[in-house]
């Protein structure tokens, strides 16, 4: 059933990709070394444009035809699940230039990637990037395996002059998110039942708190009881973009 589902709703999503094409909505913020766009790809898929390199994250060829995005300098890859390394994307996106940045069962399938694992910490390309804990704690598969176990995937905060980035990959409010420190922009998923709760994604950004919070990743959830539960938290801007 669970592989059903994702299936029906991978269907939904990819019909109205090639209408959005050319609709991404994108974000531009400043930095001390010059500004940072964010192009909101959909899923967990985003594009980060910064000192004139492309950083794709999770490129998932069910969100935008990938021959006519830009060519990747970095590629993140947060865990091993076909919506979130999509050897199509990839291909598409990778030059001889190209750096992968991935977890070990990421590299049984991509060759010539750098292998990050939770706590790794690695200057490429002139940015900072910190490997994070991604997993699930509560939500579970049938047989009581958690949909990701611990260990197994990254979240990453990557540097972008003055501004530190949060994507957070498949994981919920897990307690080392309580050691997330002077994080600028957060991007947590909320895609049921694989990922968090809207709950789950405020009590993580009550942990933290982000100056930029974006809920991605999320499905059909209702970004809306996201918004009310946040309402009253000074300090973190909640921004909603098209992230199904």
């Amino acid at each position: 059933m669970e592989k059903l589902f994702l299936s029906l709703c991978l269907l939904m999503i990819s019909a109205g990709v090639a209408a959005a094409q050319d609709k991404f909505e994108t974000d531009t913020i400043k930095t001390s070394a010059g500004d940072l766009k964010i192009t909101f790809i959909g899923h967990g898929t985003l594009m980060f444009t910064f000192g004139g390199r492309i950083i794709h994250v999770d490129p998932f060829s069910e969100m935008a035809d990938y021959s006519k995005m830009p060519k990747a300098d970095i590629v993140l890859l947060t865990h091993e699940h076909r919506d979130h390394l999509d050897p199509k994307a990839l291909g598409i996106l990778r030059t001889e230039k190209t750096v992968v940045v991935l977890t070990k069962p990421c590299a049984k399938q991509v060759e010539g990637g750098i292998v990050m694992n939770n706590g790794d910490v690695k200057t490429i390309g002139g940015l900072k990037i910190e490997a994070t804990p991604a997993y699930n704690i509560v939500h579970k598969r049938d047989n009581g395996q958690p949909f990701h176990p611990k260990g197994i995937g990254n979240g990453y905060v990557i540097t972008f002059g003055d501004k530190r980035v949060y994507v957070a990959g498949d994981t919920e409010n897990i307690p080392e998110m309580q050691g997330l420190k002077d994080i600028d922009i957060a991007f947590l998923p909320m895609n049921l039942p694989y990922t968090m709760t809207p709950e789950m994604v405020a009590d993580a950004a009550r942990a933290f708190k982000p100056k930029i919070l974006y809920p991605y990743h999320y499905g059909n959830t209702d970004t809306s009881k996201l918004l009310n539960l946040l309402k009253d938290v000074k300090g973190i801007e909640v921004r909603i973009r098209k992230m199904m």
